[in-house]
């Protein structure tokens, strides 16, 4: 058995949107049961990898939203506390699923579920342009009555916030302490929860980050050896959609690059997982991979997914 201070650091990102599979409510039950074989994967690899584990929570968030827009007797919460809620909610499901899973294997180690802060620009153009899916799907024709903006995705319309970038992780320093520690850290749910600086203190906004950009700039941050993307598909496609798809085992960062600005990935779906993996290898990252939920083990094996390569 390796020492934990032996051991890389991989960070895997997990889909709000692959813990409710096509055609299912989100109930809890189908979240937890969903988790089974991921967390089943995650655990196998803790015996030779330290983890981060980071989560998406677009359909949780935008439930959440639409739940509380549907009763005027509660107040309404501001978009980044209800990011709040979806951390502690999704990194509960995930934190005992694992704790679970890492007892069904005899392997004791230590979790914890971090409440993350993510640092964006208050002058970000994405405050005026909402792209990011959030809640449930609907018909277009649906979509076309909804007080709300949506847009197209490859699952149907959704309803669109504003999603800026994010700058910086405010826990980066106590994650690292925490990795070193070889404790399993769930951190940046949600993409985090949206913060501007005002002087020494934050002020939360209203907005969604992309939980797969938070976790790239995480892992620079932290200076992890991978990034895995878990998501609902087994990797990146070209033609997607398109009776020419086709996946690909790997794509050089050039190539990556060049398709994003051509318009061949989405803004909505692919092309966020897409610019993580390309600003991770940019910014000195060893590897990155996409790949599907139930396939993390074999992407760090470099048997699954869609590796991103430097060269």
């Amino acid at each position: 058995m390796k020492k934990a201070c032996d051991k890389q650091i991989i960070l895997v990102a997990l889909g709000g949107n692959a813990l409710i599979r096509q055609g299912e409510q989100g109930t809890a039950a189908e979240q937890f049961a969903n988790l089974r074989v991921p967390m089943e994967q995650l655990a196998g690899l803790a015996r030779d990898y330290r983890l981060i584990i980071t989560h998406g929570n677009g359909p949780q968030v935008g439930n959440l939203l639409l739940q509380q827009e549907c009763s005027p007797q509660v107040p309404p919460m501001p978009l980044e506390i209800l990011v709040a809620q979806t951390q502690g909610q999704i990194g509960y499901m995930i934190e005992s699923t694992l704790d679970e899973a890492l007892a069904g294997i005899g392997l004791r180690k230590q979790l914890v579920s971090l409440i993350s802060y993510v640092v964006v620009d208050e002058h970000d153009p994405a405050f005026a342009a909402p792209t990011k899916p959030i809640g449930p799907v609907y018909s277009a024709e649906q979509a076309a009555t909804l007080p709300w903006p949506t847009m197209p995705t490859a699952r149907g319309y959704r309803r669109v916030v504003a999603s800026p970038r994010p700058l910086t992780v405010v826990e980066k320093e106590e994650i690292r302490q925490l990795i070193a520690l070889d404790f399993i850290i769930i951190c940046c749910g949600g993409g985090g929860i949206p913060v501007i600086r005002e002087g020494r203190a934050f002020h939360g906004v209203d907005a969604v980050i992309d939980k797969d950009l938070a976790s790239a700039c995480l892992a620079t941050e932290v200076g992890v050896a991978g990034l895995v993307i878990a998501t609902d598909v087994p990797g990146v496609a070209l033609g997607f959609g398109t009776p020419a798809e086709h996946f690909l085992n790997s794509i050089t960062l050039a190539e990556a690059e060049q398709r994003l600005a051509a318009g061949e990935f989405p803004p909505g779906s692919m092309g966020p997982k897409m610019e993580a993996a390309v600003a991770f290898i940019r910014n000195k990252g060893r590897c990155a991979v996409i790949c599907h939920l139930d396939d993390i083990a074999l992407a760090v094996a470099g048997k699954a997914g869609t590796k991103i390569l430097s060269g």
